[in-house]
C-alpha cells in the first residue's frame, strides 16, 4: 500500500484534519490489557485519588496512539509513518475529549517526505491543554 497523500498536494503550513475521541474507561482498560501496563493509575479510582488525581487517567501511550492513528488515517498507509517523537506534558481524564492534529513544517523534495509538528489536546476548565506537544513526525508521501 502507498500513502494516498501526494507530495505535490501539501505545503508548509498545511494542517491535518483534527481527529477527536472521548476517552472511555472501557478503552483504557482494553489498552491496559493489550499493552500489559496494569498500573493502578489506569484502573483503580481509589488508588488514583490517593495520589492526587480525581480518578483514573489514560496511559500516555494511549494518547500517543491517538496521534499516530490521526497521522496514518490521513496518510492512508501506516507504513508511510517513518518516525514519530512525542513529549507527554499532561494527563488525560475519563470523559475528556482528546483531539489530535498536526501541521506540516518542512518538505524534502528529494525524498518526497514531510515533517510535521504533531500534538494532542483536551479542553479543561475552558482552556486548551496540550497533553502531547513539542512533538514531530516524519512521513513518506506518494
Amino acid at each position: 500500500m502507498t500513502a494516498r497523500v501526494r507530495f505535490e498536494d501539501v505545503a508548509v503550513g498545511d494542517r491535518l484534519p483534527a481527529r477527536s475521541k472521548t476517552i472511555r474507561r472501557e478503552e483504557v482498560k482494553a489498552y491496559a490489557d493489550a499493552s500489559g501496563d496494569q498500573n493502578p493509575l489506569h484502573q483503580d479510582d481509589a488508588f488514583a485519588r490517593s495520589v492526587g488525581f480525581p480518578g483514573i487517567i489514560a496511559h500516555g501511550m494511549f494518547s500517543m496512539a491517538h496521534v499516530t492513528t490521526t497521522l496514518t488515517e490521513w496518510l492512508g498507509d501506516p507504513a508511510a509513518l517513518m518516525r514519530i517523537r512525542v513529549q507527554f506534558r499532561a494527563v488525560v481524564f475519563m470523559g475528556e475529549t482528546l483531539t489530535a492534529s498536526g501541521e506540516i513544517v518542512a518538505r524534502d523534495e528529494g525524498e518526497r517526505r514531510a515533517t510535521l509538528s504533531v500534538w494532542a489536546e483536551v479542553e479543561r476548565e475552558g482552556l486548551r491543554v496540550r497533553v502531547i506537544k513539542n512533538s514531530e513526525a516524519e512521513v513518506q508521501l506518494a
